[in-house]
This record gives structure tokens, C-alpha cells and sequence, in this order.
């Protein structure tokens, strides 16, 4: 990046003022107000973009970029490939996922003004769990993509059958990962729009409004706070509310042709919402 080297300089200056000159002082508040006041502007400047302001999860909890997708690629790597892993530990939940998600995609596909059945693009597919169970019934060829090379492996076995409308498996993180331009109908997004920072959920979904042929449509499901954003300690996942959803979402150049909360999940649960865009 063009201004990575101040960017970095900066950090250090400020981590060194941190420190060393304010730990022990009464003027440590007002050290802490004007040091997130001067990164939250630099930042605005920096990436270009008028994004919803995280500067406190995307410059301290976060702590950086290249650490944010690390820590996440790690807690994966202890995740087994089964259904049981895809789904943490509650699989009970996998039908109930797997029918709200049927009924929603019926919405969108299949008549006219509608999305054809041609291919479908599974975002953070993992083993293909959705793959396997909401695409494959409706499309003549899907397609994975996932940055976890265990879990493709994986889908090749778990799919069965259907992995004959497989044309392609796609080992990436999803921040350097361009679909094919011009060719799904259906691009579906689940669980995975939170292991990406603000800037490259964004700039994910415009290259994937890139690839979507006439009438095609984007299915976003994810986990949704019930108020700000916030770091899930465990897998390093970002949890976003609904109205910054919305405006990555319009700032990416979508409509949003509907949206629906999950139903019959515990209501301890963090709540699920699916959103069609185009």
C-alpha cells in the first residue's frame, strides 16, 4: 500500500508515547482521546472511504490487519473438517439453518426477472455443508471457495454424488479472492463476512457484484449483533449490527431486496439474519 510506511511509523511513535511518557500520568485519558482521535482521521484518509467508524475494534482490539486474518487462520486450523465443526458444536441447528435458507433462496431463483439455475458460488464454504444441502438440489454447477485446503479436501467426500456439479474449489481468503466475472447467478455468503476488516468486506462484495450474471443475486447470512460491533474472543470473529451491515452494503453499490432473521434458534444465540442484495 502507498502509504503503508507512514502508517507504520506512525503506530510505533505513538505505541512508543504510550509507553513511555504516559502510562504513570494523570494526563493518560487525554494522551488516549487525542491519539484515537488522530488515528480514527488518519485512517478515514488513508483507506479513502467513508466506512462506518470501528476505529476502536479495527485499531485496538484488532490490532492490526495481518494479525486479524492470523489470529482467525489459526483458530481454523484446530477446527475439524466434519459437520460438527462447520457448525461449532451445534449441529442440532444444521437442519434448521439449512431449511430457513432453502425457503428464503427459493425467493430469488428460478422465474422470470428471477436468477437462473446455472451456477452458484459458495463463499467460506468449508467442507460444503450449505453446498451440499441448499445449492446442489437447485444448480447444475456450484463452485467452493474457502481458505481452509483440509476442508476442500474434505468436500470432495462429503458432497458425494453431487460433487459431479462441481466445476471448481477455490483455496483463498476471501480479501484476495475474485470470482469469475460475469458468471453466478447465486453468490452465497455465510458465516464468513466477519473474518473480513470493513474495507475488504466492501471491496469483496463489489467484486462480487462484478461476477453476477443478469438477474443474479447475493444471499448474505451471518450473525448479527443486536447493537454496535463486537470481537468475538473465540474465533476472532467480528459480529456486526444490522445498520453497519446495511451500510457496507450500500456502500459496496447494492439494493437490498430483502431481509429475514433466522428463526428457531435459542434466543441466547447471537441473532442470524439472511439479506438478498443485487
Amino acid at each position: 500500500m502507498e502509504f503503508l510506511g507512514a502508517h507504520l511509523a506512525f503506530r510505533s511513535r505513538w505505541h512508543k508515547t504510550d509507553q513511555e511518557l504516559c502510562r504513570h500520568s494523570m494526563s493518560f485519558i487525554l494522551h488516549q482521546a487525542l491519539r484515537n482521535d488522530f488515528f480514527e482521521s488518519y485512517l478515514y484518509l488513508l483507506e479513502r472511504e467513508s466506512l462506518v467508524k470501528l476505529y476502536a475494534l479495527t485499531s485496538q482490539v484488532i490490532d492490526g490487519e495481518m494479525q486479524f486474518y492470523a489470529r482467525s487462520r489459526n483458530f481454523y486450523k484446530d477446527v475439524p473438517a466434519t459437520e460438527e465443526g462447520m457448525m461449532g458444536d451445534f449441529l442440532e441447528l444444521s437442519d434448521t439453518d439449512i431449511a430457513s435458507s432453502r425457503e428464503f433462496l427459493r425467493k430469488f431463483v428460478g422465474g422470470p426477472g428471477k436468477a437462473c439455475t446455472g451456477y452458484a458460488l459458495d463463499c467460506g464454504s468449508g467442507i460444503g455443508r450449505v453446498s451440499k444441502n441448499v445449492l446442489l438440489p437447485i444448480f447444475d454447477n456450484i463452485e467452493l471457495v474457502d481458505m481452509m485446503e483440509p476442508f476442500l479436501e474434505e468436500a470432495q467426500n462429503y458432497l458425494e454424488e453431487g460433487v459431479d456439479k462441481v466445476e471448481a474449489l477455490y483455496c483463498y481468503d476471501l480479501q484476495e479472492f475474485t470470482p469469475v466475472m460475469k458468471k453466478y447467478d447465486v453468490i452465497w455468503i455465510q458465516w464468513v463476512t466477519g473474518y473480513l476488516t470493513d474495507k475488504d468486506f466492501m471491496e469483496f462484495l463489489r467484486r462480487c457484484k462484478s461476477a453476477l450474471r443478469q438477474n443474479g443475486v447475493i444471499i448474505l447470512k451471518d450473525n448479527v449483533a443486536r447493537d454496535g460491533c463486537r470481537l468475538d474472543p473465540i474465533d476472532n470473529c467480528l459480529i456486526r449490527d444490522i445498520f453497519i451491515l446495511r451500510s457496507i452494503i450500500y456502500k459496496a453499490g447494492f439494493n437490498i431486496l430483502s431481509e429475514q432473521k433466522q428463526d428457531g434458534f435459542p434466543e441466547t444465540l447471537v441473532p442470524i439474519w439472511m439479506i438478498a442484495m443485487q
